[in-house]
């Protein structure tokens, strides 16, 4: 198997990277210390619609859609999750970068929904809107008091009653919900208790100005808020909304979650790869620039090796992730369903490794937000939680591989 990129991909993948080092790398430090800075960090600065339009001005803007289906042509034809890997790859060197190419999670998950699942008229209202930037979006899964690494344990509920369906209950870890922006919740709720439990759950478009929705408070991961956009606890008290805002329809909240979540985890991942390449360069720069006790740090405590390990490190990852896009575009989710539950687990563990060996030859400055890195080692240690925590993939990954053991087994 080979994975080269197309010579599309190849062309989008040469002017991604000349774009991020001529127009975001000379401004991302500036931006961060404007937000940081500002009487009202939660509004989007300036700086940044300005990069959106030169970025979709150069054709570099949404990147993360995938190959149109029938019935989804009017939206384009995308890249293949392949091609697409190498160019998440890029973004993830820069915290900016997905939203200057709107190529930003939650957006580009729920976009991929409503792409997939939407009608006309909830395309027509949503999915345009988001494509063009003109709005945000969070996606309401997750709960306070259920433990929601099991998403069957989701006990908000999305009652159908006549010609509405009624949402009640809590949600929280919902990103984007703090941006002014966000029109749009996708929210998953309990319709059935009695059926199948894959087939107990609802998802809902919600209108975020909706009677009844409540942003209770914005939460900090590990102290940092993520301005503008944010990770929201969400109440919703008799919110009613029309049927016609269910996606596919009552139960089908399970199937929709699976198509969204294996391509977002190549992008997740991918991101991550970028992040870590970024680690190390800055570890690079820092071990060869400074010395002490004589020696330049690179060659002082082991520092050459935990670098020969880094880049071992990186290269494997990325290459498990390329054979999982591999996968996904040529088998399906079903396909790859061990593969991208693999990457889950390996490669944020891999990123917060090598961000945390950057971190250490900064010394305090590591630690300090004079440079990215301690934002990176948050990033990587909430992506051991976010879409699935390391237990529950490898769970999955345990599972298929007894499963394929045992039928060997039976064969011989």
């Amino acid at each position: 198997m080979g994975f080269e990129p197309s010579a599309r991909a190849q062309d989008l993948i040469a002017r991604v990277a000349e774009f991020l080092r001529t127009e975001i790398e000379p401004v991302e430090a500036e931006l961060h210390t404007a937000i940081r800075s500002a009487g009202d960090p939660w509004q989007p600065q300036p700086l940044i619609k300005d990069l959106q339009a030169r970025a979709r001005a150069a054709g570099l803007w949404n990147l993360f859609l995938p190959p149109a289906e029938p019935g989804n042509e009017q939206y384009g034809e995308g890249l293949s999750n392949l091609d697409y890997a190498p160019i998440a790859e890029l973004t993830g060197r820069s915290f900016i970068a997905p939203y200057v190419f709107n190529c930003n999670a939650p957006d580009t998950g729920n976009m991929e929904v409503l792409l997939r699942y939407g009608t006309d008229e909830q395309q027509k209202r949503w999915l345009e809107p988001l494509l063009d930037a003109t709005i945000r979006s969070a996606f309401c899964m997750t709960e306070p008091d259920v433990a929601s690494s099991d998403a069957t344990n989701m006990a908000a509920t999305a009652v159908v009653e006549g010609n509405e369906v009624v949402l009640n209950g809590r949600k929280w870890w919902s990103t984007g919900v703090g941006h002014p922006d966000c029109e749009l919740l996708i929210f998953m709720g309990l319709t059935a208790p009695d059926a199948h439990r894959y087939e107990r759950h609802t998802m809902v478009l919600v209108p975020r100005d909706a009677p009844g929705v409540k942003v209770v408070r914005l939460l900090p991961a590990m102290s940092r808020y993520d301005e503008p956009h944010g990770h929201g606890e969400v109440s919703f008290t008799n919110v009613r909304v029309p049927v016609e805002n269910i996606l596919v329809g009552p139960g089908k909240a399970f199937e929709i979650a699976q198509g969204r979540l294996g391509p977002g985890r190549v992008h997740h991942c991918m991101r991550l790869i970028g992040l870590a390449e970024k680690s190390l360069e800055l570890a690079l720069r820092r071990g060869t620039s400074r010395t002490a006790f004589g020696k330049p740090l690179v060659n002082l405590g082991g520092n050459r090796e935990r670098i020969a390990d880094a880049r071992i490190a990186i290269n494997q990852a990325r290459l498990l992730v390329l054979q999982t896009a591999y996968l996904l575009d040529t088998q399906g989710l079903v396909g790859a369903l061990s593969e991208v539950s693999q990457i889950k687990v390996a490669v944020p563990r891999m990123a917060q490794d090598v961000i945390d060996m950057a971190i250490q030859l900064h010394g305090g400055g590591g630690l300090s937000d004079d440079f990215p890195l301690a934002a990176a080692w948050t990033s990587a240690r909430a992506l051991r939680l976010a879409d699935g925590p390391d237990e529950v993939h490898r769970g999955v990954i345990a599972k298929i591989e007894l499963a394929s053991y045992l039928a060997g087994q039976e064969a011989t």
